[in-house]
């Protein structure tokens, strides 16, 4: 089936040079872009009631540009100073330059792994297995990293610093796609959230990810395009390919 209508679940790019601007123009498709989810902080009451004193600690672990946003902001709200000796653990080096916006920027005490996973960063936090790590997180999370930590004998805290909710629209606003994109299992509950009685049909639902994928054959849909894979790394990719197929 040619498709005509697709709805990213991002952002809408900020700059004209992305590549699903060039997909649009090659091969004469609408490509409409609506956030499924955001994110919004705790408040410093919900977070007290974890328990957790943040200088306790005297290393953070930001595997987001959201964790470093909230877990900053939260700081501020709470009236904790954070000391110039804290220490930060980075999945990628663009993560860890995102700190400069809240702190001076020194190599001595920011390090960065180097594929934006856990398991590039873990060797460095080894190598200082003696600072006490703290690890913000959203409210929708899994173990990994804790187990993660725990399997490398390292002392760490693992707290909820802001949420990921669905964003709503009007049922009107999401009818008519030909395709739909996802990048989160979040994603899906919020696709059950706004359609309730949504019935696949001819729709083609694709997605990025592992955890995503599952999610999507959990809710009792069709997965009809899958990415990264060997040949499509990204998900533009992925996209790129499929549409070669279908809008011959």
């Amino acid at each position: 089936m040619k498709l005509s209508k697709i709805l990213v679940s991002q952002p809408k790019p900020t700059s004209d040079k992305s590549p699903y601007f060039d997909i649009a123009r090659k091969y004469g498709v609408e490509i409409d872009f609506k956030q499924f989810i955001q994110v919004e902080a705790l408040s410093a009451k919900e977070f007290r009631a974890q328990r957790i004193n943040i200088l306790d600690y005297t290393a953070i672990v930001f595997t987001s540009r959201h964790a470093i946003d909230h877990f900053f902001g939260l700081c501020a709200e709470l009236r904790v100073q954070i000391p110039e000796t804290m220490k930060y653990f980075c999945v990628s080096e663009t993560i860890s330059l995102y700190i400069q916006k809240y702190v001076q920027y020194r190599k001595r005490k920011v390090f960065f792994g180097t594929n934006g996973k856990m398991d590039t960063l873990l060797p460095l936090m080894v190598r200082h297995k003696a600072e006490k790590y703290f690890v913000p997180l959203s409210s929708v999370h899994n173990d990994e990293i804790a187990t993660m930590l725990d399997g490398a004998g390292l002392q760490h805290t693992e707290g909820v610093m802001y949420r990921t909710v669905s964003h709503l629209y009007d049922p009107s606003e999401l009818a008519g796609y030909d395709m739909m994109i996802f990048f989160s299992p979040a994603g899906i509950v919020s696709l059950k959230e706004n359609l309730p009685n949504f019935e696949q049909g001819d729709t083609k639902i694709a997605c990025f990810g592992p955890t995503t994928a599952a999610a999507i054959k959990e809710a009792g849909l069709r997965l009809d395009l899958e990415a990264p894979t060997a040949e499509a790394p990204s998900m533009t990719m992925a996209l790129e390919q499929y549409l070669a197929k279908t809008n011959k």
